[in-house]
């Protein structure tokens, strides 16, 4: 980590040495320039930094701005680089103006060009005081844009939690106990062989099956009466009035009035006026519509 911050640092330290230089470079050349046009020897001096500064200022503003605001830094800079690029041209064609010896005004030797040129090197200082102004004030005024909550977020947050009920029995309910039941052998007639017709045989005595214990507290309880549960009626209830579309848009309005764009989710906007999720998520791409219609 310490590496590549180390690494950085290094490549900016070494931009700033190569922009120096060539800001040394193109200073001699456009303050030849700007004494030929008429400047003296203070405004002479102070004339690179009008033009080369404005470009190093929308360099910043480029990287700062965004949308629209960005793509005029882009221009300026653009246009300032070309002036510069073509003084510094004309500074290299004629020798004269290395040692000033050129007549004022006369930067070449046909008039449309020489009106041309004289024309953009006096130029830059105005437009220098115009774009420069108007690039600060983009600059001091530009805020980040807010970062929106995701939509399916929001709508997964509307949706009702729901309780699930567990066993309060620390253990299971044990199995319920079947009982099988026992039948005795058929007992044989017993007499005197004289008499064995006239014995009447025993008849056989079987148990009585012994329901199960889960079998009886079921017939215990089904043996006790339970109430009736039905409907509630309509006047126990609490009266709530249906809102219409149109209703909920202007309380919408009123209760995100001063809200940010980044706060203006459905969710916000379900409980501040309590409806649905879905009406929440039409009141807000009705809202957003028309904040984009009204900017624009």
């Amino acid at each position: 980590m310490n590496l590549h911050r180390k690494g950085r640092t290094a490549l900016v330290l070494a931009l700033v040495v190569v922009v120096a230089m060539a800001f040394r470079v193109s200073w001699n050349a456009l303050r030849d320039i700007a004494g030929a046009v008429g400047a003296d020897g203070t405004a002479a001096t102070l004339y690179p930094f009008v033009v080369d500064g404005l470009m190093a200022l929308a360099l910043i503003a480029t990287l700062v701005l965004a949308g629209k605001d960005r793509t005029f830094a882009l221009r300026v800079l653009g246009t300032y680089t070309i002036a510069s690029l073509v003084l510094n041209y004309v500074h290299g064609l004629v020798p004269e103006l290395h040692g000033r010896s050129v007549d004022w005004g006369r930067l070449a030797d046909w008039d449309p060009a020489n009106w041309a040129l004289v024309l953009l090197a006096t130029s830059l200082p105005v437009g220098s005081i115009y774009f420069g102004s108007d690039l600060v004030a983009k600059v001091l005024h530009h805020s980040p844009a807010p970062i929106e909550l995701s939509t399916v977020n929001a709508e997964k947050s509307t949706q009702p939690m729901r309780n699930r009920s567990s066993s309060d029995l620390p253990v299971s309910t044990p199995e319920p106990i079947s009982s099988n039941p026992i039948v005795l052998p058929r007992p044989v007639a017993v007499g005197f062989l004289k008499s064995t017709s006239s014995v009447k045989p025993v008849p056989s005595i079987v148990s009585a099956p012994v329901k199960p214990i889960e079998q009886r507290t079921v017939a215990a309880e089904s043996s006790r009466s339970r109430r009736a549960t039905g409907r509630v009626p309509d006047v126990a209830r609490t009266p709530r009035p249906k809102r219409t579309q149109d209703q909920l848009l202007a309380e919408a309005r009123e209760a995100t009035a001063d809200w940010p764009d980044g706060r203006l989710t459905a969710e916000g906007i379900r409980r501040e006026v309590r409806t649905s999720p879905a009406r929440a998520r039409t009141l807000r791409d009705t809202l957003r519509s028309e904040r984009g219609l009204q900017a624009a």
